[in-house]
């Protein structure tokens, strides 16, 4: 028992139980690991000076920061554990190694600090405490904002290291047991590296979560009243389904006759098309005589758009190798010159309107023209062009997928990525390893992904005005 898996005990007890005695072929390589062990490094690093280095010399020697130390001691019950910590930071004090001792700490992303920092440094006190030969009383959380190193001190008591203690067993005994049941709360599995592998059971035995729209808490209000699984809520009358909800205030009770049609898509894999009052031409008036489409990268811990995409389309029945596709990189020392070459592009063809998916590109443009001093005017004039085909799709489609995100919806359709196995994760993880290595190979595997984003978005345009089309 060690670290990692206590972590991702507090995050899913049945994560815990995977990455111990999981089937390693079903685990599939999560980029938000390896962005995540990068951003952790250059920020250690600069809290300490540059002076970090491994293992158990590096303490001995006494330098500043000290990783990839690992530290074995045996808890109360005979319980074996382990502790890799994320950094140790030297401070003063008396420890076996002479006027020094060292104080765990881990990273932050973000605002908040959750229970899994408490937990991981109170853990790591325990052993190192005893490794050291000298109390601990406070880890610390590290973060940064505005490039600004943020060192938050987190006192250790005996109640913190109690419960942790108590956490600690009951992980000792989930790990010796049967594989635990699939988290309730299925928006921890995004970034999960186990997380096709849950999914596939979770569709197999009607997982309500997998419903589009439903929390953990819609689905424990639908239990509780004698719906269970997809399978039964897809065979609920909306009178009733109103009715179960409606008992409990819960809002969602508006959204019945979707939750149930979903349910019903999701099992037997025919989409349902939604009537609609608007004019079936819409788009396809709207893109008649030309449009854009536009997909932005970013990283959005660092509030950082690295690339803009577009895609330019005189004609909707233009040949795809004949369409044109446009990058504009946006590196921190040409910000004004990316936004200027963005403009200009979006005012080469005034009246065309703009294609994306997701609300991410308008608010990008909107940011954008703040900061060339548009006025409000032209502001909303520039934003009018916009046209969301996810809010689109949602209006008009019920789809038997899970989310309707761009990947998932575009896949559905047929579409497929020239690089196999992408996503907006490892699109960053190649922009941070290009800032690292200056190497062109990331940048060209990132232009190849951001023009895939954008052909799976006319793809989905396309799905749209042929299928209202053929309802008219």
């Amino acid at each position: 028992m060690n670290t990692l898996y206590l972590k991702s005990f507090i995050r899913c007890k049945r994560k815990a139980w995977l990455d111990l005695k999981g089937n390693k072929s079903y685990e599939v390589w999560s980029p938000h690991k390896a962005i995540d062990k990068i951003n952790q490094f250059q920020i250690f690093s600069k809290l300490c000076d540059g002076e970090i280095y491994t293992g158990l010399k590096a303490c001995k020697i006494g330098y500043q920061g000290v990783i990839g130390l690992k530290i074995k001691g045996t808890f109360f019950q005979n319980i074996n554990a382990e502790i890799h910590p994320q950094l140790l930071v030297k401070t003063k004090g008396i420890s076996k190694w002479g006027q020094y001792k060292y104080l765990p700490a881990v990273y932050k992303l973000g605002h908040k600090t959750t229970k899994e920092h408490l937990f991981d440094l109170a853990f790591s006190s325990i052993l190192l405490g005893t490794f050291q030969e000298s109390k601990i009383e406070k880890g610390l959380v590290i973060s940064s904002f505005g490039n600004k190193v943020n060192v938050e001190e987190i006192y250790l008591n005996k109640k913190l290291r109690k419960k942790v203690l108590n956490v600690l067993v009951s992980l000792n005994e989930s790990l010796r047991g049967f594989m635990p049941e699939i988290t309730q709360d299925r928006k921890k599995c995004t970034i999960c590296s186990w997380q096709k592998f849950c999914d596939k059971e979770a569709k197999e035995n009607g997982y309500l979560t997998d419903i589009d729209g439903i929390g953990s808490k819609t689905a424990s209000l639908l239990k509780i009243n004698g719906i269970p699984n997809t399978q039964s809520l897809a065979s609920t009358s909306e009178k009733q389904l109103v009715e179960k909800l409606s008992k409990f205030n819960d809002q969602k009770y508006e959204n019945a006759f979707r939750f149930i049609k979903q349910a019903q898509t999701y099992i037997s894999g025919e989409p349902y098309w939604i009537s609609e009052k608007k004019d079936p031409y819409f788009l396809l008036e709207k893109i008649g005589s030309g449009f854009f489409i536009f997909d932005i990268e970013s990283n959005p811990d660092y509030k950082h758009d690295f690339l803009y995409g577009f895609l330019i389309i005189n004609n909707l029945f233009i040949k795809k190798e004949d369409i044109i596709y446009e990058p504009i990189l946006n590196l921190k020392n040409n910000k004004g010159e990316s936004y200027r070459k963005i403009i200009k592009i979006l005012f080469s063809k005034k009246k065309w309107p703009v294609l994306h998916y997701g609300e991410t590109e308008r608010i990008a443009i909107i940011n954008i023209a703040k900061n060339l001093n548009f006025s409000l005017e032209q502001i909303d004039s520039l934003t009018s062009r916009f046209i969301d085909l996810h809010t689109l799709v949602r209006k008009s489609w019920i789809l038997p997928l899970k989310n309707y995100g761009l990947k998932n919806v575009s896949n559905w359709l047929g579409f497929e990525w020239v690089q196999k196995n992408v996503s907006g994760s490892k699109a960053l993880y190649w922009w941070i390893q290009y800032q690292i290595t200056e190497n062109e190979l990331f940048l060209k595997k990132i232009i190849q992904y951001n023009k895939d984003d954008c052909l799976a978005t006319l793809h989905i345009a396309e799905f749209l005005i042929k299928n209202q089309l053929n309802k008219n």
